[in-house]
């Protein structure tokens, strides 16, 4: 096997490949995840989003980790779309918090037409403050992509979740090859891909390496990789799965580095549980992105305030948008 950086993108990594990067000495592991990651990114900068939750609750899908799941009672409330004006304040005040996208989520099987055409709007109003934006809303046709594309939406998450094969343990609502369609439909309208997985739902260490095979066959890669911890939530099916070990978290982080050199991979939910230490070792092994606000759609974040004090002990700093204005921004500057 050769480093990433020696070679372009692979999108034909063998399972047995990605098991034996999974078995190394773990310095090792970290060494190597390193390498590749300064080949492609700042180390220091780590992309800094905000999540918010446009509809929230009464989810048709029965998806065992997920509280708005219609399936269980988990206690969280039906809430219907929220209105447009009220996103774009919170838009605007995630920027002002120093988030760079802006990622809008609902509880949706896939979107209705009378409901896509606010979403439309959101898209366009965020867009308009300077922020990336993304959505997620579910499955998409093509002609739903392509409307969301030409009002200027940037990215889709759309999650696999885990492997093929353990696939069918945590949701039955939904096919697997229903998820690779709307990322198809994605990313032939254009739209750039957000997609990863759940660690820690009882999974073997097989379909860690699985999830992320399928992950890196995609041509190109997401340009986003979120992967989760699970937030183990009452009243949900696995709310009493034993614990991950940090230790395979941050195996499968390294691991995802190597095989999509190019993509951000996103430390995601699940921080709330996470130790300082976890975080550090997460960002060493190539995460390089961060949900950055007090609630992750329906589950607790780490707060603006500690984010900001843990990348001060870090030395890290926020990754700058492709667009950035650096002449704009200085202008913007008190004198």
């Amino acid at each position: 096997m050769t480093l990433a950086s020696d070679t372009a993108p692979r999108h034909d990594w063998r399972l047995d490949e990605i098991q034996a990067l999974f078995a190394l000495p773990f310095n090792d592991l970290l060494f190597r995840a390193q390498q590749v990651h300064r080949a492609y990114f700042d180390a220091n900068a780590v992309q800094v989003a905000t999540l918010l939750s446009i509809k929230t609750g009464a989810c048709p899908e029965d998806c065992k980790y997920c509280p708005q799941s219609g399936h269980y009672n988990t206690g969280l409330g039906k809430e219907k779309l929220m209105e447009v004006e009220r996103v774009v304040e919170q838009a605007a005040a995630a920027k002002a918090a120093g988030a760079s996208r802006f990622c809008m989520g609902a509880a949706w099987r896939s979107p209705r037409e009378r409901d896509l055409d606010v979403v439309l709007e959101m898209v366009k109003r965020v867009k308009a403050l300077g922020l990336e934006t993304c959505m997620t809303l579910g499955m998409l046709d093509g002609e739903q992509a392509d409307r969301l594309a030409a009002a200027g939406l940037d990215y889709y998450n759309h999650n696999l979740d885990t492997s093929p094969e353990y696939y069918g343990e945590i949701i039955t609502t939904r096919g697997y090859a229903e998820r690779l369609e709307t990322l198809g439909s994605v990313r032939q309208a254009g739209m750039k891909i957000c997609s990863g997985g759940i660690l820690g739902m009882g999974e073997a260490p097989s379909d860690r390496a699985g999830l992320l095979q399928q992950l890196a066959r995609l041509d190109p890669h997401p340009e986003s990789v979120p992967i989760n911890m699970l937030v183990k939530v009452p009243g949900t099916p696995l709310e009493n799965v034993d614990d991950l070990d940090p230790i395979e978290f941050i195996r499968a982080i390294a691991v995802a580095r190597i095989l999509m050199p190019k993509s951000h991979v996103r430390l995601s939910a699940g921080r709330e549980q996470m130790s300082e230490s976890t975080q550090a070792l997460a960002f060493l092994a190539g995460a390089n992105s961060i949900f950055h606000g007090d609630t992750l759609l329906t589950t607790e974040n780490p707060a603006v305030a500690r984010d900001r004090a843990l990348f001060d002990k870090l030395g890290l700093h926020p990754e700058r948008p492709l667009y950035y204005d650096a002449s704009a921004a200085r202008a913007a500057e008190p004198a």
